[in-house]
């Protein structure tokens, strides 16, 4: 996960993330003018949104080799001051820890006590901007303006320890340089907490990366220690 794109799709819970498989019903079909409700709804409930902590497991399919890994972990979502603090903890064996703060990600493996850190700044900058509607507390506005989307209408997801009613919205990024990353982002979405319950990444090569959030805690406090990055000894 060395690729900064690939960083902020994780961070921003775009991210390169999957998991349990859950129980669903076809989409009901979205009816014409139900996309602007839709982004109305994430609107108003992003504007409470101050924090969120789930489960999460990743998994990655990789269509050249006919193969998929799968990890799983926790996540944050922290906002304050009006710019939103990420972070993420993968079990082993991978046993990465992830950080979106101030600007910068940062990536700690614990197998090689190695960090990569990037900046999103200067051209990286729209790139993780357009990540960051995907994740918790993204707001409506903000989600139109990076993306195309079309409104495949209404699922039935587990988050874990109930059914929830979620809207489906399939996105294709206005920004260039995300779409050589992804052709088109599916994400599902419960409005009413203006969280992502799944999302699913697709890649120009065939390649899919999904996500799966569950047993969410919404606005409560949150142990930064737990996701702090531990060097063991000298970082290199």
């Amino acid at each position: 996960m060395r690729n900064p794109i690939c960083a902020a799709g994780v961070l921003a819970g775009a991210l390169i993330l999957a998991g349990h498989t859950v129980g669903r019903a076809a989409a009901a079909q979205a009816r014409p003018d139900r996309l602007k409700t839709v982004l109305a709804e994430m609107d108003a409930s992003s504007a409470r949104f101050h924090s969120a902590e789930a489960s999460i497991e990743k998994q990655q399919f990789e269509k050249i080799v006919n193969d998929t890994t799968t990890e799983s972990g926790t996540i944050y979502f922290l906002r304050g001051g009006g710019t939103m603090q990420v972070g993420a903890k993968f079990d082993p064996p991978n046993a990465q820890t992830l950080e979106y703060k101030d600007g910068v990600v940062r990536l700690y493996s614990a197998g090689t006590n190695h960090i990569d850190q990037y900046s999103t700044s200067g051209a990286n900058q729209a790139r993780f901007e357009a990540f960051l509607t995907l994740g918790f507390g993204g707001s409506g506005s903000d989600l139109a303006k990076a993306w195309t989307i079309a409104d495949q209408g209404t699922e039935a997801l587990s988050d874990g320890s109930k059914t929830v009613q979620v809207e489906k919205l399939d996105l294709v990024s206005k920004e260039p340089s995300v779409r050589g990353n992804f052709t088109h982002v599916t994400i599902w979405v419960d409005t009413a907490r203006d969280v992502p319950l799944k999302q699913e990444f697709f890649t120009p090569s065939g390649d899919t990366q999904t996500a799966l959030y569950s047993n969410i805690r919404l606005n409560q406090p949150i142990e930064l220690k737990a996701f702090a990055i531990k060097c063991k000894g000298k970082c290199s």
